[in-house]
């Protein structure tokens, strides 16, 4: 994994603390994206098996054990019927999820469940959801996912350094999960519903990708207020203007409330809008979903069929 890491000089402190967002710009431009016409038919097909290619298929519930996570790699593997990509012919291509997120404590079961494919374990770490556990803990939880054969660990900021302006101290932690990650790759969520101001979440994405975030994702799933388009936006224009100054490309992942193929194709859109077609991909683009993936389903049914599915005839898991 290449790190690009930045330090955190008087300077760029100074320049993080003067950052400030135009909250109306960001609702203008929100409302803009989220008022376009979404593309048809095969076109919509196919972006949403695009969507697909770019899920983080999820589990983070407290009664998650290892006959759950074995239904959800199979899922992963096989997201879509292979019946309806054949109709499309697509059945060759490899559709897969981008990866499954789990806890640390299911890690092992998910890595020896997806061996013999290519799919890596995404794992939750450093005290998720509300990273209030001692540094020294969360710093073990990244080494041990990591251990039990991890490839990518979505780390959770300490809110109450980013709400009390101790951006320095927030690098300096940060910095230590992405030195616990090793060859990781390390997302880097910001909990955007407890931050409280756009300002807020711009600089803790700053702040985040300098100190080595190969991503920035927008929540835990546990917050109150998840992914929003607006705080999209903010965080996309945060990841495009660290593109400019260092020339290094940030992923970008959403997470929390994202559950209709409607929502799938305005969160694409918004990417391709605000960051590019180079983004349109799973090495930079994720979705944080648990229940996204059967609507998507749902909604190519429909594509190849011509009428929708009774729920009776389409896998629940």
């Amino acid at each position: 994994v290449s790190v690009h890491r930045c330090s955190m000089s008087d300077n760029n402190l100074e320049w993080i603390s003067n950052i400030r967002v135009n909250t109306q710009a960001v609702l203008k431009r929100a409302q803009h994206i989220q008022g376009q016409k979404i593309c048809r038919n095969q076109w919509q097909a196919a972006w949403l098996l695009k969507g697909v290619t770019c899920i983080d298929l999820t589990t983070l519930a407290g009664d998650d054990t290892p006959s759950n996570v074995h239904r959800l790699c199979l899922k992963a593997i096989q997201p879509v019927r292979y019946d309806l990509l054949k109709k499309m012919d697509m059945h060759n291509k490899g559709v897969t999820t981008a990866a499954v997120c789990v806890y640390p404590s299911r890690v092992a079961d998910a890595v020896m469940l997806l061996k013999n494919s290519n799919l890596p374990v995404a794992s939750v770490a450093t005290g998720f959801p509300a990273g209030q556990t001692p540094l020294e803990t969360r710093l073990q939880e990244v080494r041990r996912a990591v251990a039990d054969g991890a490839t990518e660990i979505d780390i959770v900021i300490n809110r109450t350094l980013a709400l009390t302006g101790q951006w320095k101290a927030m690098f300096d932690e940060i910095r230590q999960f992405r030195e616990a990650c090793g060859d990781a790759h390390m997302k880097t969520i910001l909990a955007v519903g407890e931050l409280g101001t756009f300002t807020n979440v711009y600089k803790a994405s700053m702040v985040a990708m300098m100190a080595g975030s190969d991503f920035i994702k927008t929540s835990t799933g546990k917050e109150a207020v998840n992914a929003t388009y607006p705080v999209a936006i903010v965080m996309a224009r945060a990841i495009r203007n660290y593109f400019l100054r260092t020339g290094h490309k940030v992923g970008f992942k959403p997470a929390g409330g994202i559950r209709t193929a409607q929502e799938c194709l305005v969160w694409l859109a918004l990417i391709k809008e605000e960051l590019g077609n180079d983004w349109l991909s799973p090495h930079l683009f994720r979705l944080g979903a648990s229940s996204l993936l059967a609507d998507i389903e749902r909604q190519i049914y429909h594509y190849v069929t011509g009428q929708y599915a009774a729920y009776n005839e389409l896998p629940i898991a």
